[in-house]
């Protein structure tokens, strides 16, 4: 079962054959909330009255198969820019239930990742704080504390992050972050940072760091996606935050891991949801990139519209199947989605705004649930989510 912690109670389960794909998914119903009709699977909740959000969502696959999960939360009464809090869920059972193993203390923005048997999860020590790295070997119960630079303070200073992916690449692991400038301003400077594969990822001077790249004037890009190009390069692609246009930008990467390149010209690409955070992760059997994104649309979307879609050379994007829609903009929405490959299926976590039957979410953005998905069969023409799912 799942535990609620502002609930303050565990919540009785049903369980829902999804008719004619053979899925299974997981209902709540509560007495003091009605999630029944919220789709996916709920793995935790928090009313909007309590003035304390869900953000962060994330997602790895242990090697025992087991699913972990996790979000901080944001808000007037969440403390995130002095002692954030970040919780961590575990399933068993490939998503159909949930159940809460371990509280984060001092821990924003984080970002799950497997990597040689051990879980870690990266993200800043608060709202545009330390950057942090912390490792779990027990699955996401127990994890270190990082109280100085051997053991997790990988740097000092103000920045700024998303649950972004880890991604190895000629010998090292990659992670995107942005570097910000003065208090009370959101002067994103991306950069990325980078380790050996054989090094103690919890020691600072394993790490090694790019210059911070500074975006057009008038402009804002965050929260980057690494990834590696078809031609074998690394590069970061980085949501723009213009307006909520459906563009993105491509940062080219050196084998060194010092130095950011673009072209203003030809760098800022149209990207369907390019204007809100994504995750992109390359599929070797399709040959192509995906990502689950907020598409906007005429009328213009907010976070209401969500979308699987594809693409050969991370420049050129073609959505592939609508997955969750609601016509409410103010206070619907899914939204920074992180997710895996599961065999032939798409896994994910979302920071979901919808009904509770206690006047639902405060706004779109302010989350009141952090929900699983599952996308069956992914790559073909049929793919996508049911009612529920």
């Amino acid at each position: 079962m799942s535990v609620f912690p502002h609930v303050g109670k565990l919540v009785p389960i049903i369980m829902v054959l999804l008719i004619g794909r053979g899925l299974w998914a997981e209902q709540i119903e509560a007495n003091d909330i009605e999630s029944s009709k919220v789709p996916g699977v709920v793995i935790d909740y928090c009313p909007a009255d309590s003035r304390c959000w869900i953000g962060s969502p994330s997602l790895a696959v242990l090697p025992n198969g087991n699913f972990v999960a996790s979000h901080d939360f944001f808000g007037p009464t969440a403390n995130h820019k002095k002692s954030p809090t970040t919780v961590v869920f575990s399933s068993k059972n490939q998503g159909k239930t949930w159940r809460k193993v371990a509280e984060i203390k001092s821990l924003f923005w984080g970002g799950l990742f497997v990597y040689e048997g051990g879980l870690y999860i990266i993200g800043t020590r608060h709202e545009y704080g330390d950057v942090l790295i912390r490792r779990s070997q027990d699955g996401g119960r127990t994890w270190s504390e990082p109280t100085g630079s051997e053991t997790g303070v990988l740097r000092q200073g103000r920045y700024h992050c998303a649950p972004c992916p880890v991604v190895i690449h000629k010998g090292r692991l990659w992670r995107s972050f942005e570097e910000c400038g003065v208090e009370k301003t959101r002067d994103f400077q991306a950069f990325v940072m980078s380790a050996p594969v054989e090094a103690d990822l919890l020691k600072a001077e394993n790490w090694t760091f790019s210059e911070s790249l500074p975006p057009e004037k008038n402009f804002t890009w965050l929260e980057g996606n690494l990834v590696v190009d078809p031609q074998g390069e690394l590069v970061n692609i980085l949501r723009t935050n213009d307006g909520g246009d459906d563009k993105a930008a491509i940062i080219k990467v050196d084998d060194a891991g010092r130095k950011l390149t673009y072209d203003a010209r030809n760098d800022f690409i149209d990207m369907p949801g390019g204007g809100a955070k994504f995750t992109i992760r390359y599929d070797k059997k399709t040959a192509r990139y995906w990502a689950i994104v907020n598409r906007q649309t005429d009328p213009k979307a907010y976070r209401n519209n969500l979308v699987l879609i594809s693409s050969a050379d991370l420049r050129n994007w073609k959505v592939e199947t609508p997955l969750l829609y609601h016509p409410d903009a103010i206070k619907h929405g899914w939204q920074y989605i992180d997710w895996q490959f599961e065999g032939d299926d798409i896994i994910f976590v979302s920071r979901t705004a919808f009904d509770d039957g206690v006047g639902g979410a405060h706004r779109a953005h302010d989350a009141n649930y952090l929900t699983f998905h599952r996308i069956a069969d992914f790559r073909t023409r049929e793919a996508g989510l049911l009612e529920g799912g």
